[in-house]
């Protein structure tokens, strides 16, 4: 009797075998084709330090180091070996559209800005436009600069209490020195 058992079972399985095997095949199909109708959303990805036209425009030959980071913030790319130069470099990565590489190099001479050249960049009004899909269909680029009222929605910088109040509740002086950190107890 097992062996029977056992034998019905088997042509069972193989049976059930036969009738879901073909439906794995419809069912990848299915799977395809909804797959190709749902994608998955893709940002649009900026790399590197933006550079506008307008942080170009305000370079000028003889400014510091510490002018142009100022202006351009930190450089993406310093060399040991070329220590006079600075690159400032950016891509627009974008679905669908293929990727916009920008750079801008900076020449040093005794620590002055001596030269700059590079790709245009875009200003910074056409960057937001290119990059903020909400407006995109009314051609509308945002307001980039607070008005007067609005600055005066944020509160200013707190105003310093009196001396004698200070000195009540003070609290003690950092120390100046500091035990060693090679010091074991």
């Amino acid at each position: 009797m097992p062996d029977l058992f056992r034998r019905v079972a088997l042509a069972g399985a193989a049976a059930a075998a036969c009738v879901v095997l073909p439906a794995c095949g419809s069912f990848d199909s299915a799977s395809n084709r909804i797959a190709s109708v749902i994608t998955p959303y893709k940002i649009e990805v900026v790399q590197g330090n933006f550079v506008s036209k307008e942080q170009v425009a305000a370079l000028q030959n003889g400014m510091s180091r510490l002018q142009v980071r100022e202006v351009l913030g930190t450089p993406l790319m310093t060399s040991v070996f070329h220590a006079d130069r600075w690159d400032y470099v950016f891509t627009i990565k974008r679905p669908g559209v293929e990727a916009q590489p920008r750079k801008l190099s900076l020449f040093f001479k005794n620590d002055l800005l001596e030269r700059f050249e590079g790709d245009e960049m875009p200003s910074e009004a056409d960057f937001v436009a290119s990059l903020d899909t909400r407006n995109r269909a009314s051609g509308k680029v945002p307001v980039l600069e607070a008005t007067e009222d609005q600055l005066k929605k944020f509160p200013g910088p707190k105003a310093p209490k009196p001396e004698s109040a200070t000195s009540e509740a003070a609290e003690p002086p950092l120390p100046t020195r500091y035990p060693s950190l090679d010091a074991r107890p």
